[in-house]
């Protein structure tokens, strides 16, 4: 007699069991696949995010421009300030600007303790705000390198021009000049470190804009090298002239 092996039946709550198994499989795997396509669609996303980007670089140009015409600035305004303190032989309230008077144990500049005014071409009167500083201001005039004596006249100073021998004008004039070749080198320092700041930022700057920002330094250094050499020679003209 054969044996006839007989298929187990599963029983109701075996059934239900696998029933649940089953479900609980096949939403872990749509929940995974969900996963997948939106971790997939974000990284899309970035990508293009990334590729449309552009990164805006900031313009230096502005920056190297008013640094560079700030230190060509400063060169002729210290150029200007020299200039001023060379004796010619004409009268001129600025040339006493520079004189340094110490009253009351405090130094301050001529122009801040007396009105300096030009009686003609050849005599300047130098008038204290406080008569009690006459001493002390005649000191520091008689002090300076601008070869002046002045004389006492009631409660001011008159201090009269003397004449500049033509070794004096040719001294003054060799000062003239190393005071011009000095300041331009300093306009031209100040180009030198413009152009290396552009070229220093390389490829953040477009070639055209790099071109252009050089030409623009190159443009107000020839300005102000120009400004220098027509201050040197009205100077000197003006010594000359005596």
């Amino acid at each position: 007699m054969k044996n006839i092996k007989r298929e187990r039946k599963f029983t109701d709550e075996e059934n239900d069991a696998f029933v649940g198994f089953r479900g609980a499989f096949h939403a872990a795997n749509e929940l995974s696949h969900e996963i997948y396509r939106r971790d997939v669609l974000q990284i899309y996303r970035e990508d293009d995010a990334a590729a449309n980007t552009i990164e805006v670089m900031p313009d230096i140009g502005p920056t190297v421009k008013a640094a560079a015409l700030s230190q060509m600035e400063a060169a002729t305004v210290a150029l200007s300030r020299e200039l001023s303190k060379l004796r010619t032989g004409r009268a001129s309230a600025g040339m006493l600007d520079h004189i340094i008077v110490e009253t009351s144990g405090v130094k301050m500049p001529l122009s801040r303790v007396a009105v300096v005014s030009v009686l003609d071409s050849k005599t300047l009167s130098v008038t204290p705000y406080d008569p009690n500083a006459l001493k002390e201001l005649e000191h520091a005039i008689v002090s300076s390198p601008l070869g002046l004596n002045p004389t006492v006249e009631g409660q001011r100073l008159i201090a009269v021009i003397p004449p500049l021998t033509k070794e004096h004008i040719q001294a003054i004039c060799k000062v003239v000049t190393k005071s011009c070749e000095d300041v331009k080198q300093s306009i031209r320092r100040a180009r030198q470190k413009a152009l290396d700041t552009v070229k220093k930022a390389g490829s953040s700057i477009p070639k055209d804009d790099a071109k252009r920002l050089e030409k623009e330094v190159d443009e107000v250094t020839k300005k102000f090298v120009k400004s220098a050499e027509d201050m040197c020679k009205a100077k000197e003209k003006e010594i000359a002239e005596g």
